[in-house]
């Protein structure tokens, strides 16, 4: 039986995926081993996992080391060509149980290679996971790949083409997941609002997420990851006004608010696209609680442009922010724009994340003297519906939801009294 080390990099997908990596290696009779399960999204998140495999190799010399994920398939030759590493696998092949065999090791540094051509993977298979560690909430996979070329964005190259999960696998897995006590699911994917459009008839992710909600009744939360709000169905827009178990809130690919900016970028939104949406749905749940990626200093990108951005985290009324210094990846169009300099960049993003600290504050201004129903995480810290952390009295287990009145904040958490 293999040593289960997995050290994963990026988005909830690939939390999800490493589940599947560690089911494989614990039940593999190869050699201890350690998985890096890596990203593509940033430079810097590819120079963190080649520092992280190095100092893994420092401390463990008798380990073999294996690296996957997004980087490792859109640049399987800078990793094969580390020492410290001894096998990369593609995205497509790190959930073969195979993979991880004894006979995948003692290869030559030429055949320690395998990574396929992602675009030639037609299907998504329903990987049927038990559990998710010591995770208060369980994420499942529902699509993989993106049919969307942003120029932005390597991640279409690193998953492939758009490709969804069936209803009934998807309902199945959450079923087993709530039998085994979780209260929480979020589901995930690439580009989830696109699910369903390369089955037959086609189901929508709001056809989805009720079926989800009627088959599976003992379930309490059901959560989304990123969407795209101009791909967003009338089915779910019903769900978000009508059923509490569907969480009030949603996180935006908004990636600037400036009109110019976006069709650089080739994306499908316009401004007022995306402030209609927010408007649309604040309508339907006034509850409701909006995050976005933002990508600061994108090429071309004017003071006036970058006002714009900041000035939608108030007309959209945006909270949760995930800033991104623009970063130009190999092979993106984006990298072959003129680009602006990285002292600029990082002073926008350090603004626009000022900004959406001074939003988290208002959102806890306006929390603070509720009651309402907490997702345990860790100790004494759980969510909100709204996914704003709150800090206990006590430390409920982990998973369980909790009653509680908030009465009490600071500038960066809130704090709560079960009742």
């Amino acid at each position: 039986m293999g040593a289960r080390r997995i050290q994963t990099f990026g988005c909830r997908l690939n939390s999800f995926e490493s589940e599947i990596i560690g089911a494989h290696v614990s039940a593999s009779d190869a050699p201890d081993t350690i998985v890096f399960n890596t990203c593509a999204v940033t430079n810097e998140a590819v120079r963190q996992a080649r520092q992280a495999i190095r100092k893994a190799r420092r401390e463990n010399p008798d380990r073999k080391i294996i690296v996957t994920g997004c980087a490792a398939q859109v640049q399987p030759n800078t990793f094969a060509a580390m020492t410290e590493v001894d096998l990369v696998l593609g995205n497509a092949e790190k959930l073969d149980a195979a993979s991880y065999r004894t006979e995948a090791f003692g290869m030559t540094d030429d055949e320690k290679v395998r990574v396929n051509d992602i675009m030639e993977v037609t299907e998504t298979a329903n990987h049927l996971i038990e559990g998710f560690g010591e995770r208060a909430r369980a994420f499942v996979q529902i699509q993989n790949g993106c049919d969307h070329r942003c120029t932005f964005c390597i991640i279409p190259y690193a998953r492939g083409n758009s490709r969804s999960v069936p209803i009934g696998g998807v309902v199945d897995q959450i079923r087993h997941l709530v039998a085994r006590g979780f209260n929480e699911i979020v589901l995930t994917g690439v580009d989830i609002t696109s699910y369903g459009s390369d089955l037959p008839g086609q189901p929508t992710l709001g056809r989805l997420a009720k079926s989800i909600l009627i088959e599976v009744p003992d379930l309490p939360r059901l959560r989304l990851s990123s969407i795209d709000s101009i791909e967003v169905d009338d089915t779910l827009l019903g769900l978000i006004a009508d059923e509490e178990r569907l969480m009030p809130h949603l996180h935006l690919s908004l990636q600037s608010g400036d009109d110019m900016i976006l069709k650089r970028m080739k994306r499908r939104h316009s401004r007022d696209d995306a402030i209609s949406f927010c408007e649309k749905v604040r309508r339907l749940r006034p509850d409701i609680v909006f995050g976005a990626d933002i990508i600061a200093g994108f090429p071309t990108e004017t003071d006036a442009m970058f006002e714009n951005s900041r000035n939608i985290i108030r007309e959209c009324g945006l909270t949760w922010l995930h800033i991104f210094p623009f970063s130009p990846k190999q092979g993106t169009p984006a990298a072959r724009m003129p680009q602006l300099p990285r002292g600029v960049v990082k002073a926008r993003a350090k603004i626009l994340r000022e900004d959406g600290e001074a939003a988290g504050q208002t959102l806890r201004s306006r929390l603070t003297g509720t009651r309402t129903q907490i997702l345990v995480e860790q100790g004494d810290m759980g969510r909100t519906p709204e996914f704003a952390p709150v800090m206990l009295d006590q430390a409920p287990n982990s998973g369980t939801i909790v009653p509680v009145e908030i009465h009490q904040r600071s500038d960066l958490e809130l704090f709560g009294i079960q009742i």
